[in-house]
C-alpha cells in the first residue's frame, strides 16, 4: 500500500543509531554511511569497538542511558569500561550530526577516541581519510566528518576502515558538514538536550515514566537492511544472538503500542512488519529472525487485533486497518481451525516436514515444549506435567488465558470489520466470540471464585494459578460479581498475587514459585498489562489504581537505580538484576509504564503524529 511505503521511507532516513551491533555507531540512511566510535585504553591495551546496553561479562562495558530522542536529534549515554567513564552525546543541526565525548574518569595515560568511517550493509560507495577529514561518497550523496583535535598516530586498533584517532584528555567533538569547535558542538548539544528535557517534562506527572518507556524502545529500534525497514526488536542483545534481528509476535505488537504514546510512524511500522511475517499456514509466527528463520509450527498470544484497533482509535488512519485486516482475519480463523477442542482453545505445536538448521525452528516442534513456547510463557509451571496430544498436536489443557485473549481478538477484529463495512465477517467474529465466552462457563470454579485451566484428558480443573486466570476480564466474560470475587479472593490474596511487587507469573504458594527463573515466579510486564486491560472492562477502581501504581513503581525502581528496563523482575524484591537471564534493556518492560499512560487517558482520544 502506498501509504505505508511513504511512511516507511520517511522513517528510514537521517542520522540515528540504526546499527544493531553498537550504540556507539551513528548511521546516515539511506546511504548507510557510518561513524563508529571506538575507545583504546592503555592499562590493559584493550579496544572497545562495539557497545551494548546490559552486557554482563566481567570486563564488559556498562552503559547507563540518558535522555534521547527517537532519532539522533539528541542522544546521551554514560559508558564505564576499564576504569574509564565517558559521557557520549549526539545531536543534529539541520542535516548535520555532531558528537561530543566527555571523559568523566580516566586512566593515568589518557585513552584514545577512534572515529571509524564505514559503509554498512554492503551499500555502494567509498570512504577515505583526507588528512584529518573522513570522506564518504556514494550514489545517495556525499558527507564529510571532522574532529575537533589534531589526529594522532595509533595503528594498534581493530578498525577496518579509515579513521581519526584523537587523545581523550578532555572533551572531543566530531561534526559532519563543516568543521566545528568543541564549544560550538557543546552549544548545539546543550540546546538539543534542553529541548528534549522540556519535551519530556511536558508529560507532567508522567515524565519520569515516559523516560524509561521511550528511551528503551528508542535504543532498541534498528534498521533491517534485508527488508529495508525500521523495526523494534526486543533488545539489541537478543537481535545479535539471532543473527541480526528477531521479532517475536506479541512483543512486537506491544512495541507498537509503546511507540503510540508519541510516535505514530514507528507504531505503525512495528504493527505492520510483524503482521507481514505471517506464515504460509496463516498465523503470525512465534518468531521471525534474520536469515529467514521462523517458527513454522506455532504462533503466540493473539493480541494483534487489539493493538491495531487501539492504533486506529488513537490516530484514525483507515488505511492501517485495510493494510492488516485480511492477515489478522486469517490468523483469527487459524486459531479456531487448529487450536480448538470442544469450543475452547489449547496451545499447540504442529509438526512439519522441512526442518532447517536454526535451533528454535526444530526444538520442541510437535511436542509439549513447542506448545508451551506458543503460549509465550515458555517454562510456566502451569504446563508442568500436562500431557501432549500427539494426534491433535495440542496440550491437553483448555487454557483460560488463550480463550480469553481469543474472545478479545474476535471482538477487536469485529470492530475493525465494522469500520471497513465487512458486516458478514463482523457477525462471524462476534458469533465466535460469544461461543467461546459462553463455553468458558465450564472453566469457572465456583468454590474458588476464579476461572481455571481445564484438562482435556480428565476434565479436571487445574489448581495452578497465574495472572492468566484473570484474563477472562479482557473479554468481559465474568459478571461484575464474579470479577469482584476474582479480585478480592485472588488478586488481593498475599498467598497468591498480592504483595509489595506484583504480579508474579505464578501464584506465590505454587511449588514452582521459588524457582524465580523466567516464567516461574517472576513478574512480567505483559501479564500486568493484560490484567490491567481486563480490569478496565469492570468497575474495579481500587484494584485498577493499585495495579497502575505498583507497576509503575516496579519500572522506576530499576530505572532509577541502574538505567535498566528489564525483561522480568523478582516478585519478592522488585529487582531485575538478580537473574542473568533477565535482559536489562528489553522494551516490553515499558508496558509497566504504559499502564499509567492508558490510565491517564492517553489512548482515550484521537492524537496526532
Amino acid at each position: 500500500m502506498r501509504a505505508y511505503a511513504d511512511l516507511k521511507a520517511r522513517l528510514a532516513r537521517g542520522w540515528n543509531t540504526w546499527n544493531v551491533r553498537s550504540v556507539l555507531s551513528h548511521v546516515l540512511l539511506p546511504q548507510g554511511f557510518a561513524l563508529n566510535l571506538g575507545i583504546k585504553e592503555y592499562r590493559g591495551g584493550g579496544y572497545l569497538k562495539e557497545a551494548l546496553i546490559g552486557r554482563l561479562g566481567e570486563h564488559d562495558e556498562r552503559i547507563t542511558p540518558g535522555p534521547r530522542a527517537y532519532d539522533d536529534r539528541y542522544t546521551e549515554l554514560t559508558l564505564a569500561w576499564m576504569a574509564l567513564t565517558l559521557r557520549i552525546q549526539s545531536a543534529t543541526d539541520g542535516d548535520d550530526l555532531v558528537l561530543l565525548v566527555t571523559p568523566l574518569a580516566g586512566q593515568r595515560k589518557p585513552a584514545t577516541l577512534v572515529v571509524e568511517a564505514g559503509i554498512l550493509w554492503n551499500r555502494d560507495g567509498a570512504v577515505r581519510r583526507d588528512g584529518d577529514v573522513l570522506v564518504f561518497e556514494g550514489p545517495g550523496g556525499a558527507a564529510r566528518a571532522y574532529g575537533t583535535a589534531a589526529g594522532i598516530v595509533e595503528p594498534n586498533v581493530a578498525a577496518q576502515g579509515p579513521y581519526l584517532a584523537m587523545t581523550l584528555d578532555g572533551p572531543l567533538g566530531v561534526s559532519t558538514g563543516k568543521p566545528r569547535t568543541v564549544a560550538e558542538i557543546a552549544a548545539i548539544i546543550a540546546a538539543r538536550k534542553a529541548e528534549r528535557e522540556a519535551y519530556i517534562a511536558g508529560f507532567g506527572a508522567l515524565a519520569d515514566t515516559y523516560a524509561p518507556v521511550m528511551t528503551c524502545l528508542a535504543w532498541d529500534t534498528i534498521y533491517d537492511p534485508l527488508k529495508d525497514r525500521v523495526i523494534s526488536p526486543v533488545s539489541r542483545s537478543w537481535s545479535i544472538g539471532w543473527g541480526g534481528y528477531v521479532l517475536f509476535d506479541w512483543d512486537t505488537y506491544f512495541a507498537a503500542l509503546l511507540a503510540a504514546i508519541d510516535h505514530k510512524t514507528l507504531a505503525y511500522a512495528n504493527a505492520i512488519e510483524i503482521t507481514r511475517e505471517a506464515s504460509a499456514r496463516g498465523f503470525i509466527p512465534n518468531f521471525a529472525a534474520a536469515s529467514g528463520c521462523t517458527s513454522h509450527d506455532r504462533s503466540q498470544p493473539p493480541v494483534g487485533s487489539m493493538v491495531v484497533l487501539a492504533l486506529y482509535r488513537r490516530f484514525g488512519d483507515r488505511w492501517l486497518l485495510e493494510e492488516l485486516f485480511e492477515a489478522l482475519l486469517t490468523w483469527n480463523r487459524w486459531w479456531a481451525a487448529h487450536r480448538m477442542v470442544d469450543g475452547l482453545l489449547c496451545w499447540g505445536s504442529d509438526p512439519y516436514e522441512q526442518i532447517t538448521g536454526n535451533y528454535w525452528e526444530y526444538t520442541g516442534v510437535g511436542e509439549r515444549f513447542g506448545a508451551a513456547l506458543e503460549s509465550g510463557l515458555d517454562n510456566s509451571p502451569m504446563y508442568d506435567d500436562v500431557p501432549f496430544d500427539s494426534a491433535r498436536h495440542l496440550l491437553m489443557l483448555q487454557d483460560v488465558g488463550l480463550c480469553a485473549m481469543y474472545v478479545m481478538d474476535c471482538r477487536a477484529l469485529a470492530a475493525i470489520a465494522d469500520v471497513l463495512g465487512r458486516d458478514a465477517v463482523a457477525a462471524e467474529l462476534r458469533d465466535r466470540a460469544e461461543g467461546v465466552a459462553a463455553k468458558m462457563a465450564i472453566l469457572w470454579d465456583e468454590e474458588a471464585g476464579i476461572y481455571k485451566n481445564r484438562r482435556t484428558d480428565t476434565g479436571a480443573l487445574s489448581p495452578r494459578l497465574s495472572p492468566t486466570n484473570f484474563y477472562p476480564l479482557l473479554g468481559a466474560v465474568p459478571t461484575q460479581a464474579q470479577a469482584e470475587r476474582m479480585i478480592a479472593e485472588h488478586f488481593y490474596n498475599p498467598a497468591e498475587f498480592w504483595g509489595e511487587w506484583i504480579l508474579p507469573s505464578i501464584a506465590r504458594d505454587d511449588p514452582g514459585y521459588p524457582d524465580n527463573t523466567y516464567w516461574r515466579g517472576r513478574i512480567w510486564a505483559p501479564m500486568n498489562f493484560l490484567v490491567y486491560l481486563g480490569m478496565r472492562q469492570y468497575d474495579l477502581p481500587r484494584a485498577t489504581a493499585d495495579l497502575v501504581a505498583k507497576s509503575r513503581a516496579l519500572l522506576l525502581k530499576e530505572w532509577r537505580e541502574h538505567g535498566h528496563v528489564h525483561e522480568n523482575y523478582n516478585a519478592d524484591t522488585g529487582e531485575g538484576c538478580d537473574r542473568g537471564n533477565s535482559d536489562r534493556f528489553y522494551h516490553w518492560g515499558g508496558l509497566l509504564g504504559l499502564i499509567a499512560f492508558m490510565d491517564a487517558g492517553y489512548f482515550d482520544a484521537p492524537a496526532g503524529e
